[in-house]
């Protein structure tokens, strides 16, 4: 006979569940207000493909010490490049053209002459010891004198006093960083503090130990910090420093009567290092978008049209939750909008099919959530939907925690460590994911929960989508099958297309894009004004569908493309004057790479580690074994993608790359998920074989999968059908992902994790045994039966 639960205790838990509604409908409400009021003041600022920007192009000077040849001009690249990053421009284009020019495009800068000034300042640091006022002021129109044979010069300070300069003792290679930082206590405002090397903080001990010597008040007791042949502070050495043992800690600070927007700009331009060679700013103009009217629209109506057949499955297969789902969805795409536009990132349309994906990837967390539902109201003979929800939250939570985290690791990382569209891909990346959470565990929640109170709902449990199985699981609950019989079986059949699609990379070798090889550019003046969409279509006929085609200055036309012949820039000269007459070549000049080789260099360094901290999490939060087979179904799928777009032909480029840096995220998180379901049945059976216990969970997960994945291919085929060809292949990319990393997660990974777990055990697989609940894990016990299926579970009472 059941014991009744006292009254008090069951009204106590009902204001509990109560009152946590109320918080979390509260958390959302200002969520949602504070995401709609910035989406409303504040725009998201587009790239250049999309609305175009400016174009800035430098010329670099040689000096008496460096020869403006290709390689100092291509050390000013990644300078420059730094330089933006620090300005906070996302999603710029910086490229070498000929010998001593670089080409800079910036998307959306407010100020551009600003930019340009801070991108043409040489920045040349200096630290020099003063041997005293000069009798003879510096020059005024060359502002400065200099000795020849030993380095000495006279520069006026900041009051306009000439000062007599020993040659310089440090320089700015000896600087490590630099921070603005505003000193309230010591009332001097904003200030500039610079952290020298080790190397460089001996020498700054040293100049500030011999002017330590000089009485105070005395001109040689000072220490001159020179940029750019300018004083920009000269301060006295602190009476408190002894004679000789000079300032030590390796750092300094610069005053002056600064604004933080002063402050800040010097200290990145201390930061970013000295240019090798001096640029002139020769040429300013605004460029049109790399992409046209249609192309943007095709996109945008691919991406609608996804989204809306997403949320009718899944609507279809969750009914009421569903439903609940979708709107949280939307609610996603607003909050992941605005934080967008609240950290000034930049749209680009790779970008914006990304996020559109990500709308499809975070279906994933209702998933989980729903299927744990289910089977909550399976497992139960008094099923209620709204207790079914709450431990469906409950079980998903932590696989829902652990892929957020090891995506937010691989986020963070590509953040801090890489630059250029990489670090860009970073940013979107965590706010997708952070956004996702939000959308999942707390509006979703906050609906479903609210709904399934509802006296309509709990009298017609049906409509809620959750109190059946669903027929994926019903036809694996019948069928039983024990796929992971033979592990090895799996892995031989993973190896060999593995094999097959990487011999692509040998075989046919890859096709990298203008992005990574660099290419030419040419512009046109024409008597007609083109129109660059025409142009576009024009030359893709012509065979250059890859050309990059923009409107330049007052009515001008400029084509990037790959290297060409001069027969092949005669053709494309030839096509764009069939459109606008007579035309005239402006400009004719090959150019270098956008990835250039320090960006490649430093993505990959970033991807590197980022898969090592994942493997550490996934090594602390499961188990070493877990780890090292996610990280080898990765690389299983990067190796494949890579192989197969080898084989196809196609471009390795930057919508390239930011596809494949959406597979690796997709693919651990897949992995991810069935491993914690893994974990979960360890727990509960301990002394049961690994391999069946695999085999469980990736019939219990099966369903969770193939809806997750119906999600995104659902979006993706929308973008592949409908959009330009420019989005074609991405979509194309994370197609072949999507597929390859639903297949590794389940046959590749878990194979692999059995295959380790047997090597550290030495057990072999297990066989068949009876007396044991389908697709459970668990032994049956005698007078009391779990309702897996639809069927069994209509018979209790």
């Amino acid at each position: 006979m059941k014991r009744s639960r006292p009254p008090s205790r069951s009204r106590s838990r009902s204001r509990t569940r109560s009152r946590s509604l109320n918080v979390r409908a509260l958390v959302a409400l200002a969520v949602m207000a504070g995401a709609v009021a910035i989406a409303l003041t504040m725009p998201v600022r587009l790239g250049l493909d999309l609305r175009g920007g400016t174009q800035i192009v430098l010329e670099t000077k040689s000096t008496e010490t460096t020869k403006a040849d290709r390689e100092a001009t291509d050390r000013t690249v990644e300078v420059l490049r730094g330089r933006i990053d620090a300005l906070g421009v996302a999603e710029p284009t910086i490229v070498r053209s000929g010998e001593n020019r670089v080409v800079v495009e910036l998307p959306g800068v407010q100020d551009p002459k600003k930019a340009a000034d801070v991108l043409g300042r040489t920045a040349q640091l200096t630290v020099h010891s003063v041997l005293g006022a000069a009798e003879k002021p510096a020059d005024a129109t060359e502002g400065r004198t200099e000795t020849a044979e030993d380095g000495e010069r006279v520069l006026p300070d900041e009051s306009g006093q000439s000062l007599r300069l020993k040659a310089a003792t440090l320089t700015g290679q000896d600087v490590k960083g630099a921070d603005a930082r505003f000193d309230q206590q010591n009332g001097a405002g904003w200030t500039v503090t610079v952290d020298f090397k080790d190397s460089g903080s001996d020498r700054w001990a040293q100049v500030t130990g011999e002017a330590a010597c000089n009485p105070a008040g005395d001109p040689t007791r000072r220490v001159a910090i020179v940029l750019d042949d300018k004083i920009i502070s000269s301060p006295q050495v602190d009476p408190s420093v002894s004679c000789g043992a000079g300032i030590t800690g390796g750092s300094t600070q610069i005053t002056g009567s600064f604004d933080d927007a002063e402050a800040r700009e010097l200290a990145l331009l201390i930061k970013g290092g000295a240019l090798p060679v001096p640029v002139e700013t020769i040429e300013q103009r605004t460029i049109g978008a790399t992409l046209g009217d249609e192309a943007i629209d095709a996109g945008a109506w691919a991406a609608v049209i996804g989204t809306a057949l997403t949320a009718l499955f899944i609507i279809v297969v969750y009914r009421l939750m569903g439903a609940l789902a979708t709107v949280a969805l939307l609610c996603y795409g607003l909050i992941s909008y605005a934080a967008l536009a609240a950290v000034g990132a930049t749209l680009t349309l790779p970008g914006l099919a990304g996020f559109v994906l990500a709308i499809g990837m975070a279906v994933d967390a209702n998933v989980l959530v729903f299927e744990r539902a289910r089977e909550e109201q399976a497992a139960r003979t008094r099923p209620s939907t709204r207790s079914a929800l709450t431990a469906g939250f409950r079980s998903a939570f932590s696989a829902i925690a652990d892929s957020n985290i090891t995506t937010l690791i691989a986020a963070a990382l590509l953040f801090f460590l890489a630059s250029g569209p990489v670090k860009g891909f970073g940013v979107t990346l965590g706010i997708g994911v952070l956004a996702s959470m939000v959308s999942a565990l707390v509006i979703t929640r906050v609906l479903a929960e609210f709904a399934a109170s509802r006296p309509a709902v709990f009298r017609r449990p049906r409509i809620t989508g959750i109190s059946s199985t669903g027929p994926v699981r019903d036809a694996l609950l019948r069928r039983d099958p024990f796929l992971m019989r033979r592990p090895r079986r799996w892995l031989a059949a993973s190896l060999i297309v593995l094999v097959v699609a990487g011999s692509g990379i040998l075989v046919r070798g890859l096709n990298f894009g203008i992005e990574f090889t660099g290419g030419r550019l040419i512009e046109y003046s024409t008597a007609t004004q083109v129109d660059p969409d025409r142009a576009r279509d024009a030359l893709a006929d012509a065979g250059f569908p890859r050309a990059v085609v923009q409107s330049s200055g007052d009515g001008d036309l400029t084509v990037r493309t790959e290297e060409l012949t001069d027969t092949e820039a005669a053709t494309v000269t030839k096509a764009v004057a069939e459109l606008g007459g007579e035309t005239e070549k402006v400009r004719d000049e090959l150019i270098g790479p956008s990835l250039g080789e320090e960006l490649r260099r430093d993505a990959l360094i970033a991807l590197g580690l980022a898969l090592a901290a994942q493997l550490a999490y996934l090594a602390v939060r499961f188990r070493l074994l877990f780890g090292t087979a996610a990280v080898g179904a990765l690389a299983h799928d990067v190796v494949i993608l890579v192989g197969v777009f080898a084989w196809l032909g196609k471009p390795i480029d930057g919508v390239f790359l930011a596809a494949l840096l959406t597979v690796i995220g997709y693919s651990v998180n897949d992995s991810v998920v069935l491993f914690d379901r893994i974990r979960e049945l360890l727990g509960k059976e301990r002394k049961a074989p690994f391999d069946r216990l695999t085999n469980d969970a990736i019939l219990q997960t099966l369903p969770r999968t193939v809806n997750t994945g119906m999600g995104a291919v659902l979006i993706l085929a929308s973008l592949a059908i409908l959009a330009d060809d420019s989005l074609t292949d991405f979509a194309l990319a994370l197609l072949i992902g999507v597929g390859v990393g639903t297949y590794s997660s389940v046959f590749t990974a878990s194979p692999l994790a059995i295959e380790l777990h047997n090597r550290d055990t030495g057990s072999r697989p297990g066989r068949r045994r009876g007396g044991r609940t389908r697709a459970t894990g668990k032994s049956e016990k005698p007078g009391k039966q779990v309702p897996t299926s639809r069927t069994e579970r209509q018979e209790v009472r």
